[in-house]
């Protein structure tokens, strides 16, 4: 029998619906309450509130809780539950950071606690079981829902009712009829240092494209003090007239910027001059890679508060692919 610490932060899983909306109540203890106890565990509230109120300062909470965790021979896994609207963005700082082989699994819930239909306490007794699998040592952190496993890195939320809201990442995992079947492992890089206290203001602005947007927002985000600039280009990476005058003067004056795109699924793949792709990374924008805007910020985050240079968040931004598993 394997032991699982369990961390509380909040979020859906916690909430209960009242006269003014939902909002997150219950500690871990009740939130783990319907655990069917095949695995020992032990729980630790870290927050609890709604996850698009959280701060840099309570991820970095979170990692350090994590690394404590693992140190503690007598844990196998660690589970954390979280508000799925900002799941993607703690779970890949996680995952950047994340060195032990013990698997961190974060999960939630879509309906409230208080729902006649509540999945919370089906998702969680997932989580645990995913968080207890030998397998699954070294795939680092993962995000389980409605019987799915995704790697955190790419994993983004998609859909904003469904009962499996996120796509995009690895499938690493299932559930079928209560049995795991692992299908992938990733395969991580080595893990960044931890955040420190620098990362609790880091600022990091995203800044989206569309039809006849201007640099202006973008332009205003740099000489305002920004650490850095995350670029949601259109398609495969794109952006309108100024766009790549703008990006230079910005990479110029040492505020990297990382080149996305706003499209939920696919590469960021520099095909385009005319202020294009190919113009913003000649111009010394960063491609994203497989990271959507949430996630590359994330990344951008943490490293502008170490700090790193700019072949090192390039680095980082290429990094991270899966191995088939059994």
């Amino acid at each position: 029998m394997a032991h699982i610490r369990i961390m509380a932060t909040g979020g859906t899983i916690a909430s209960r619906t009242g006269r003014d909306g939902a909002t997150s109540a219950e500690r871990a203890e009740k939130v783990a309450a319907g655990l069917s106890g095949r695995h020992g565990y032990s729980m630790q509230d870290l927050t609890n509130v709604n996850s698009f109120q959280l701060r840099f300062a309570d991820v970095r909470g979170i990692a350090e809780a994590v690394r404590d965790a693992v140190a503690d021979e007598g844990v196998d896994g660690v589970v954390i539950t979280h508000g799925t609207d900002t799941m993607e963005e703690t779970a890949f700082l996680l995952d950047l950071v994340h060195e032990s082989p013990k698997p961190v699994v974060f999960t939630g819930a879509q309906r409230t606690a208080d729902s006649a239909a509540a999945d919370g306490p089906a998702n969680l007794e997932e989580a645990v079981a995913a968080a207890a699998a030998s397998q699954l040592r070294g795939a680092g952190v993962l995000i389980s829902f409605a019987g799915q496993i995704f790697a955190a890195r790419g994993t983004r939320k998609t859909h904003t009712l469904a009962a499996n809201p996120f796509s995009g990442g690895v499938p690493v995992a299932h559930f079928i009829a209560g049995t795991l079947h692992v299908t992938a492992v990733p395969v991580r890089p080595a893990a960044l240092p931890l955040p420190g206290e620098d990362f609790d203001n880091a600022r990091v602005e995203i800044i989206h494209c569309a039809l006849g947007t201007t640099p202006d927002l973008f332009t205003d985000a740099v000489r305002s003090g920004a650490n850095a600039v995350v670029l949601a280009g259109t398609g495969t990476g794109n952006a309108g007239a100024g766009f790549a005058e703008a990006v230079q003067d910005a990479v110029r004056g040492g505020c990297p910027v990382i080149l996305c795109s706003r499209v939920p699924s696919g590469p960021v793949v520099p095909a385009y001059g005319a202020g294009g792709g190919v113009d913003l990374v000649r111009a010394g924008a960063i491609p994203s890679g497989d990271l959507g805007p949430s996630q590359a910020r994330m990344l951008a985050a943490l490293l502008t508060s170490l700090p790193a240079t700019q072949d090192e968040i390039l680095q980082a931004l290429t990094s991270g692919t899966a191995r088939s598993g059994g």
